[in-house]
């Protein structure tokens, strides 16, 4: 059984004791690849080290999280996609827009996350988008047509019915996470009637650990516990969620 973790950040410092032991369990498990997201212009170094220390696993991604959008946002993206020059990048991401913790500079983070999904266009590679308290303001961006055939993932989905469908009918994958394994969670109900398709598998270590393990640090082997509660809503065998998720991701990522 293969599967691969498309959103963690596993060279953040709560893992900088036990990396090493945090890859090895995640191998046990079977996830055969880990997508890494990046930050900011700060995290580029840790995310590089990482994937340079595992290169046959971790798999490091350009842009700039809508959070760490600020004033000097020109200057972080110019450090940023700098890399790209060096760098054979397999997405775009994360990237997006974040009305949750604040709003105060919204109108720049829909500046740098148009400026990425250009980048993405242009280079004909796919996006993670992050969408917290944002669906709305990031629908009306992504369905605009300059932005039709870019393709990719909106990370921890935790929509209903109506808003998966948009998503699927853009073009998008949705990303399931531990959130699927939450006791009052609405995603299985949402989930059940989404074909395996259009999903693919994420932990966002060190956050969203799922049952049991909610409310502790998150981590990439834990990403069966996703897959064995997508199974049991499906109805199908853990072996089959792990083919068809890998797969998806693989044809996302060209991994």
């Amino acid at each position: 059984m293969q599967l691969i973790d498309t959103h963690a950040h596993l060279y953040l410092e709560n893992f900088e004791t036990d990396t090493e032991a945090v890859i090895r369990r995640a191998m046990d498990q079977g996830v055969h690849k880990i997508v890494l997201p990046n930050i900011d212009s700060a995290s580029l170094e840790p995310m590089h080290r990482l994937a340079q220390d595992y290169p046959e696993i971790c798999v490091p991604l350009v842009g700039l999280h809508p959070t760490h959008v600020k004033e000097n946002f020109w200057e972080e993206l110019e450090l940023i996609f700098s890399r790209t020059k060096e760098y054979a990048y397999k997405a775009v991401g994360e990237i997006g827009i974040d009305l949750y913790w604040d709003k105060t500079y919204l109108q720049q983070q829909k500046q740098v996350f148009e400026f990425q999904l250009r980048f993405a266009g242009e280079n004909k590679l796919p996006v993670i988008i992050h969408a917290r308290d944002s669906f709305r303001e990031i629908l009306d961006i992504v369905s605009r047509e300059e932005y039709h055939g870019i393709r990719g993932i909106f990370h921890a989905f935790s929509g209903d019915q109506a808003l998966a469908e948009r998503i699927i009918e853009l073009g998008y994958l949705l990303g399931i996470g531990g959130v699927l394994t939450f006791k009052n969670s609405i995603l299985p109900e949402v989930i059940r009637n989404i074909d395996l398709d259009h999903l693919v598998l994420e932990t966002d270590s060190p956050f969203l650990a799922p049952t049991p393990f909610r409310g502790k640090r998150n981590e990439s082997s834990y990403i069966c516990f996703v897959a064995e509660k997508l199974a049991e809503i499906k109805g199908i065998s853990i072996n089959e969620v792990a083919e068809i998720t890998t797969i998806n991701a693989k044809n996302l990522f060209l991994l």
